[in-house]
């Protein structure tokens, strides 16, 4: 399964406002309210547990973290340091 796609799966099964709401990989999560701070948290918990990465504090900023192609984009970065 693409990346992009695991992302995606992981947002609909874990966060209640992604259900029924259509958005594109380039779309805004903090902005469409589909993930909150916390929210940020469970998906960093999850990046770092399925793709074996480790994000610093630093990283959990919305440049890495705020849709699905900057999230796919992280993970390949630190995949490939």
């Amino acid at each position: 399964m693409a990346v992009n796609e695991q992302i995606r799966n992981f947002i609909g099964q874990n966060f209640f406002a992604a259900s029924g709401i259509e958005f594109t990989d380039d779309a805004s999560l903090l902005d469409l309210g589909i993930i909150d701070s916390t929210g940020v948290l469970e998906l960093v918990s999850f990046i770092e547990s399925e793709f074996s990465i480790s994000v610093s504090d630093s990283e959990i900023i919305p440049e890495n973290l705020d849709s699905i192609n900057n999230v796919c984009s992280f993970i390949a970065k630190k995949q490939s340091t």
